[in-house]
């Protein structure tokens, strides 16, 4: 079992940058597949991000695709959502979330087995 913790959440202004960290508990981090979510209130969770677990490859949401950055330091058991260019719409709670059933990656919230508290992002416009 992880155990996953994000920070980095905070108040910006359209257009500025917030970098969203993600630390694993365990041994065994370079083994899972890794994503970020996010919820805004009374919608659903929505994919925004998911890297694979040597972190050679990638997938974005294309509402963020250009903007926001998904990487992973496995030396640190640390996932990243490095967001520039941010948007009102961009407003929401943001999870990290680890898959690990060895998928190259995955864009639906129900392969992932094991999630974080969030962390609040809010986009001032």
């Amino acid at each position: 079992q992880v155990q996953l913790v994000e920070s980095g959440g905070g108040l910006v202004q359209a257009g500025g940058s917030l970098r969203l960290s993600c630390a694993a508990s365990g041994r065994t981090f370079s083994t899972y597949t890794m994503g970020w979510f996010r919820q805004a209130p009374e919608k659903e969770r929505d994919f925004v991000a998911a890297i694979s677990r040597s972190g050679g490859s990638t997938t974005y949401a294309d509402s963020v695709k250009g903007r926001f950055t998904i990487s992973r330091d496995n030396a640190k058991n640390t996932v990243y959502l490095q967001m520039n260019s941010l948007k009102a719409e961009d407003t929401a709670v943001y999870y990290c979330a680890a898959d690990p059933s060895g998928r190259f990656y995955s864009t639906r919230p129900y392969n992932y087995d094991y999630w974080g508290q969030g962390t609040q992002v809010t986009v001032s416009s």
